[in-house]
Parts: structure tokens; C-alpha cells; sequence
């Protein structure tokens, strides 16, 4: 976290919020907390969602929150888990939705990367967490430079969709301009909420239209 090892063109378009007093406290913190706790994900995944999915190739936003908070799962992208890792509830709610709106088979793996290789950017709101206590590490920093990359997307980007789901996400809504963009908001894929919108919200066959309609290769669900 010294010196992020992050793809270059976020790192252009990222450069003021790296510089920014709040992004040293939270390496400050990151450097303690690492020396007393274990923290995921390693750090070679905490910007994989960046390194997959560069600013320019994005197509797809989706918003989580935190990541996972045991081992093995958490790898830098939101909702996923590394492969071999059995599927966490919201996650399988997920994949539930997408088989009921487009056909798409529930998969073995709960691995996202093959989304995020098509331009789907999988961003938590925070990028780490302690082992095992989640929201652990919620408001030391990591708020502030996401809504710095949300909002440069906003910004420097056109014809986006953003797929907010749940509460925290769709508090995000204030950072991106709904006249450049295509917002799809609903309650969050978690088994406490999934059955009061999530399920049968179709939005994965509603961004494929988007994007059909704009030209853009749809997304290989």
C-alpha cells in the first residue's frame, strides 16, 4: 500500500485522491492494523478490481459494500469469492436472479472475474476488512476514495450503468450524474432483502439492452 500497485490508467485519473491527506491516515492505519491482525483481502488483490477492469475498458459498475471477511474468499472484487470457495447467501441470490432472468445456469464457482474482464468494475465501498469482524474497517478512508472513483467514472465517462443494490449503494446515486449515465437501483441480493425486489429486478437483461442499444458488446453473464 506504500506505493499502490494499481493499473495506470486509474492511476492517472486517480492521482489527487492518492495524494490526499485521508489516503496517507488510511495507509498509516493499514500499516498498524497489518501488524496485529490479519486483513483481507491480501494485498496483491486489494485493487484487483482495478487491474482487471481499467478506467476506460468499464462498461458495468456494481456497488458493494465490504469485503468478505474470512479466508479465502475476499479477492478485490465486490460479491465474488475465489474459486473452490462455496457461495456466500447474497451471492447465490445473485446468481438465482440471473438464472430466472436470462437462463444463465447457477456456475461452480462464485469467481467473478470473468465479469470483470468484460468491463463489469466490481467496487466496494471499502477495500479491506479485518478477519472475521465485519465493517471493520468502515470510516478510516477508504469511503472517501471510492466516491473519488466513482466520481471521476461519473465525470470523465459517458453511457455507463450502474447497478445499485441495497441501501448503501444507492446512496451513491448523489455522485453520478443521471443525465451522462444509466442508473438501476434496487434492495440489496442478501436473504433479508432479496425477496422485496431484488428477485425479478432483471437487471442483467436490462444492461445487455442498454448496451445493445448503444452499441456495445453485451455482457456474457
Amino acid at each position: 500500500m506504500v506505493n499502490p500497485q494499481i493499473e495506470e490508467s486509474w492511476k492517472e485519473v486517480l492521482a489527487d485522491a492518492f495524494a490526499a491527506p485521508s489516503f496517507w491516515q488510511l495507509k498509516e492505519f493499514l500499516i498498524e492494523e497489518k501488524k496485529q491482525h490479519t486483513v483481507f483481502p491480501p494485498g496483491k488483490f486489494i485493487f484487483n478490481a482495478f487491474n482487471l477492469t481499467p478506467f476506460y475498458a468499464v462498461k458495468v459498475v456494481i456497488l458493494g459494500q465490504d469485503p468478505y471477511h474470512d479466508f479465502n474468499q475476499a479477492h478485490g472484487l465486490c460479491f465474488s469469492v475465489q474459486d473452490g470457495v462455496p457461495h456466500p447467501k447474497s451471492l447465490l441470490n445473485i446468481f438465482k436472479e440471473l438464472r430466472d432472468d436470462i437462463g444463465v445456469p447457477v456456475p461452480a464457482s462464485g469467481n467473478l472475474t470473468r465479469w470483470a474482464t468484460q468491463g463489469v468494475f466490481l467496487l466496494n465501498a471499502t477495500l479491506t476488512v479485518r478477519a472475521h469482524q465485519a465493517g471493520s474497517h468502515q470510516n478510516r478512508g477508504w469511503e472517501l476514495f471510492t466516491d473519488a472513483v466513482i466520481q471521476q467514472l461519473s465525470q470523465k465517462r459517458e453511457g455507463l450503468i450502474f447497478l445499485l443494490w441495497g441501501n448503501s449503494a444507492r446512496s451513491k446515486a448523489t455522485l453520478i450524474d443521471n443525465t451522462k449515465h444509466y442508473i438501476l437501483e434496487t434492495v440489496h441480493p442478501s436473504p433479508l432483502s432479496a425477496h422485496g425486489g431484488f428477485f425479478g429486478c432483471k437487471h442483467f437483461s436490462k444492461t445487455n439492452e442498454i448496451l445493445r442499444n448503444l452499441g456495445k458488446t453485451e455482457i456474457v453473464w
